[in-house]
């Protein structure tokens, strides 16, 4: 498929679009959309954790693990990504590297950490 789609329309439009993608379970047009409008605007927090999902969704979990950590790096008490990372560290298998953030995630939310 042309790239140029992807690139077309200013950045509300293509986030417009993304957010189509995602939501007709079309993760991996999603996330080359939200690609470029976060190399665009890195300091924006919901276009990288859409990416994030997208990425979780498609299997991707390296790459959502990467956004997450950005996100975090930039804003540590995003609950959110924080609960995000939990689940992709888990869903990757490393267990004991998740619970922290999925502890924080939930003392964050009000829920019972227990």
């Amino acid at each position: 498929m042309n790239d140029t789609y992807y690139e077309f329309g200013t950045a509300g439009e293509r986030w417009d679009r993304a957010q189509l993608f995602f939501d007709a379970k079309e993760y991996l047009t999603a996330a080359r959309i939200l690609r470029g409008l976060v190399a665009e605007h890195p300091e924006q927090t919901a276009q990288r954790l859409l990416l994030a999902r997208a990425y979780y969704h498609s299997a991707q979990l390296s790459r959502a693990e990467t956004e997450l950590r950005a996100v975090l790096d930039r804003d540590p008490v995003e609950h959110y990504a924080r609960l995000m990372l939990g689940r992709t560290l888990e869903r990757q298998g490393r267990a004991a590297e998740a619970a922290p953030h999925l502890r924080l995630a939930a003392a964050m939310s009000g829920e019972p950490t227990d």
